[in-house]
């Protein structure tokens, strides 16, 4: 059994996440659409921009397109679908605008090239994942072709699969670390049931800073944990179970914190797509004692190597995707480009 039939049986919107651009993400995409080809599974394909033009809008390098078989379901907007090579049997118009022009889902009638485009707002685009599935896709796939933090927030897909590649350094052991810390972030343990849970969930619309005390939400003047360090640890007692950040989680939200208050409290995040710490200052923050939950993780359905960088230089197939496996000995790893 194929690694897509195997993700189909337990997830029904998987997202691709670059780690970088360049990293082998619509190469990913290809791969699995050939896959879904050979084990007849109906996919659903969407993107969180645009994607499957020959060249790059932005840096004017060539791209892989996305070639689509029979009776795929797949977003295009208006401006895009006279581009395609494939036949596109327009299912329905959607409600869903773009740059360019209104979303139509279309069934593939003849198997070619499309370009694909799909709304930007996140809550848009998992109504319109739901509408796929309700044409008769098995597994929608989302490829996350504007943000990699956006796109891995949970409430988008079910699970995500990571491309990552030789662009990311010319180091390999530098690629496989970067990688792996990214899935350990994305793996951050979930804050339990209980009343505190609960007391978070109740004001983490808020988008306010607030920390939980003595069984109570305590409001914080502050609208975002940045260059806030002072204020939070003024406002940190040996009472304060949890402190809520809403917004981005840097390094500036902990530096001005004494080191004896970041072991009694925990700091609670909606997802670890809000973190932006590199992985030296997180694991000298993690020995002082900092202690982070999320309410919801990610789920790293898979991992996909490319060995090649657009800059000219490569690793070992066998050696990237040996060492990438070792990393993350839990998560299937696939070189993109051997198979």
């Amino acid at each position: 059994m194929c690694l897509l039939q195997k993700l189909s049986e337990n997830y029904k919107r998987i997202s691709i996440v670059g780690m970088a651009k360049n990293a082998g993400k619509t190469t990913a995409l290809n791969y699995l659409i050939e896959e879904a080809m050979d084990e007849g599974l109906t996919l659903g394909v969407t993107s969180t921009g645009r994607d499957g033009e020959g060249t790059d809008i932005v840096t004017g390098t060539d791209k892989p397109r996305v070639y689509l078989d029979t009776d795929t379901i797949v977003s295009v907007p208006k401006q895009l679908y006279a581009l395609a090579d494939a036949g596109l049997e327009i299912l329905k118009m959607t409600e869903y605008g773009t740059a360019l022009g209104q979303l139509m889902l279309c069934r593939v009638a003849d198997a070619g090239y499309v370009q694909v485009a799909g709304p930007v707002i996140n809550a848009q685009h998992i109504r319109m994942c739901e509408e796929m599935l309700a044409l008769g896709a098995d597994l929608v796939l989302i490829d996350g072709a504007i943000d990699r933090k956006s796109i891995a927030a949970p409430d988008i897909s079910d699970a995500i699969i990571l491309s990552t590649g030789a662009v990311l350094s010319r180091k390999l052991d530098k690629v496989v670390e970067e990688t792996a810390y990214t899935v350990e972030l994305y793996s951050l343990p979930v804050l339990e049931e209980g009343m505190e849970r609960e007391i978070i969930e109740e004001h983490a619309d808020s988008d306010r800073v607030f920390t939980v005390k003595d069984g109570e939400a305590v409001q914080l003047n502050i609208t975002t944990g940045l260059g806030s360090g002072k204020l939070l640890d003024n406002a940190i007692d040996e009472k304060v179970t949890h402190i809520f950040v809403p917004g981005a989680f840097t390094q500036s939200v902990v530096a001005d914190i004494d080191r004896r208050k970041l072991k009694n409290a925990t700091f609670v995040l909606k997802d670890p797509t809000k973190i932006f710490i590199d992985k030296a200052t997180w694991g000298r923050l993690r020995k002082y004692g900092l202690k982070v939950k999320v309410l919801q993780n990610i789920t790293v359905a898979a991992i996909t190597v490319n060995p090649t960088s657009p800059a000219g230089y490569s690793f070992d197939h066998g050696e990237m995707a040996s060492a990438m496996q070792k990393a993350v000995p839990d998560i299937p790893v696939i070189d993109v480009m051997m198979g």
